[in-house]
């Protein structure tokens, strides 16, 4: 009887530790999550224009001149920079675009904002961000809105233009096809 419990012991301690070895720790849900937005709007359509992916922060009772402070470059977003991507040649903001991969920087103001596409790419916030890989540099409209925006937003409106959201905040830029 104590060689039968002593092998259903060791039987259990090996289906234990083996099941540990070979089980996946994923991390935990991300408190800014990734996301998209993309025009035209239909994810079905392929044949995109732009798309930005970018990180959704929340407001969590902070302000939007705490997180982007004023006359600061700042991410658009959160974690890693903002990366917009554009499948044909567009005129953004007035500027001429080429087809390509860019980070999306913003310099928050009192007025209307400076918005950066850049060529650097790959960086985790703006901390690494240098001038002289700007492509454009374009004006961001600013409008105030009633109803505050929780999650910093993207999306883009039947127009194709640009509108990031946050708090009572809405920065546009239009784009169009080149």
């Amino acid at each position: 009887m104590k060689k039968f419990m002593l092998t259903i012991a060791i039987f259990a301690i090996a289906i234990s530790t083996s099941t540990n070895t070979f089980a996946q720790k994923f991390p935990k849900l991300d408190v800014s999550p990734m996301d998209a937005a993309a025009f035209p709007t239909n994810w079905r359509d392929a044949d995109k224009v732009v798309k930005v992916v970018y990180s959704r922060p929340s407001l969590k009772g902070r302000s939007l001149a705490k997180l982007a402070p004023n006359d600061k470059v700042w991410r658009t977003g959160a974690n890693e920079s903002a990366e917009i991507t554009f499948y044909k040649d567009v005129v953004f903001g007035g500027k001429k675009v080429k087809a390509g991969t860019y980070s999306l920087y913003a310099i928050p103001t009192t007025g209307d904002w400076t918005i950066i596409l850049s060529n650097q790419l790959n960086f985790w916030g703006s901390y690494f961000y240098k001038q002289d890989q700007d492509v454009v540099r374009v004006n961001g409209a600013v409008n105030k809105v009633e109803d505050a925006i929780e999650a910093f937003s993207i999306m883009f409106d039947k127009d194709m233009t640009l509108k990031m959201g946050w708090e009572h905040t809405i920065v546009s830029v239009p784009i169009t096809v080149d």
